[in-house]
């Protein structure tokens, strides 16, 4: 497979446009490329010959509908193709690795998981689980690092997704580390790095619930909050890269202490640890339990109507929902996915918090937003982090070609 190197920039041109049209209708006609694009039929004609060419995109047989039964030449589509190049993506979290190998197209290869020993590690610890998790991945899968062409990885915290800088991570002890670049180093491939809530909203965009919506943001609640904004297609950062921290705005003044630091943040009335603090005062019966454990013994206390555990959970509803109607006030999106293992939990989800939510909405005789759920695991967080990469790895292939 050839060996790319990755760039922070790309020229929008003609190939560009044309080969991202491709990628969101693959497969798709070179007509509708037209459409689509706004360029003429013979730039769309030579553009995809070029890229078939160099092995990006192929012909495949058109889907036989009405319109292709005429005689002729037999009508073809074009679509990406897979074999082009691979990529893994990586989710990190403070229990466990997660690893899925994808090809160029976006078709799952293999998927691999590796429990981590502790929650948080150092920076250097951290390149080395993740080098660790990448290759056992790769060798389950009779696969070497010299076969795929880019790795994409979501971590939580505070990241610059296009230097790959991490300001703060809650699974990171050391702070202000140019972690991307350790693991380019270490790696020897290209490395896409971003908040793992952003890979989120590139993965319900790809592969999720908001593939039909140009306008819509992914709230995820695991051990804190994280956001994800789409707006007008596009994946929102913020300046610097790492905007979009629900989980520290503030919804209470000189409040409950953050992991962060702060206090007052969302997650720390939200976040599982949070609850888990408040409740570890209260119930005896979470002494010497795992934090999972803790979880689901908090919660079948609440609904089994101890009202300490009740008013514990109820508070969190209250205060996710607050934090829920400042995103619509100040985004007025179209959709809000809930997204995550998390949202198997009814406190987050539940008709009760919705409900909450649109009191506070300032609405005007506008509707409200639709609010889904969508309760996918850690390996659909990866398949986000996949994606990135391949977008990555497309961009440094078609300035090549530029």
């Amino acid at each position: 497979m050839q060996k790319i190197k990755p760039t922070s920039d790309a020229r929008k041109t003609g190939t560009d446009l044309v080969f991202s049209a491709i990628r969101q209708t693959s497969p798709t006609p070179r007509i509708d490329i037209v459409r689509i694009t706004g360029l003429s039929p013979a730039t769309v004609t030579s553009i995809t010959a070029d890229l078939i060419a160099n092995g990006l995109i192929e012909e495949v047989p058109a889907a036989k509908t009405a319109k292709y039964q005429k005689r002729g030449r037999p009508r073809v589509d074009l679509k990406i193709r897979g074999a082009a190049h691979l990529v893994a993506g990586v989710k990190l979290t403070d229990k466990i690795v997660t690893v899925i190998i994808l090809d160029f197209d976006g078709a799952r290869i293999s998927d691999f998981s590796l429990p981590t020993e502790k929650p948080i590690h150092s920076s250097l610890e951290t390149v080395d689980l993740l080098d660790d998790a990448l290759k056992q991945a790769l060798a389950s899968a009779n696969l070497e690092i010299s076969d795929i062409s880019g790795v994409g990885i979501g971590i939580p915290g505070i990241v610059d997704g296009p230097s790959g800088y991490v300001y703060w991570s809650p699974a990171i002890s050391d702070r202000k580390i140019f972690l991307q670049d350790m693991l380019i180093e270490r790696l020897e491939v290209p490395v896409f790095l971003d908040n793992d809530a952003n890979l989120v909203a590139i993965a319900e965009q790809r592969f999720g619930l908001g593939r039909e919506a140009r306008n819509f943001i992914v709230v995820s609640v695991e051990q804190g909050v994280g956001m994800g904004i789409v707006i007008d297609g596009k994946l929102h950062r913020g300046f610097h890269g790492c905007g979009a921290e629900l989980g520290h705005t503030k919804v209470h003044l000189d409040g409950a202490l953050c992991r962060c630091g702060q206090r007052g943040c969302l997650e720390a009335y939200v976040g599982d640890y949070a609850l888990l603090r408040e409740a570890s005062t209260a119930l005896d019966s979470l002494s010497g339990k795992s934090p999972d454990v803790q979880m689901d013994i908090l919660l079948s206390e609440a609904r089994q109507g101890n009202q300490l555990a009740v008013s514990i959970i109820e508070r969190a509803g209250r205060m996710f929902a607050m934090g829920l109607a400042n995103v619509v006030n100040i985004f007025a999106p179209e959709l809000i996915i809930l997204a995550g293992e998390r949202m198997r939990y009814d406190y987050v989800y539940g008709g009760e918090m919705i409900a909450e939510m649109k009191k506070s909405i300032m609405q005007a005789g506008a509707p409200s937003p639709e609010v889904r759920v969508h309760k996918w695991g850690d390996l659909m967080w990866a398949m986000g982090a996949a994606a990135f990469a391949i977008d990555g790895v497309s961009e440094i292939a078609l300035k090549e070609l530029n």
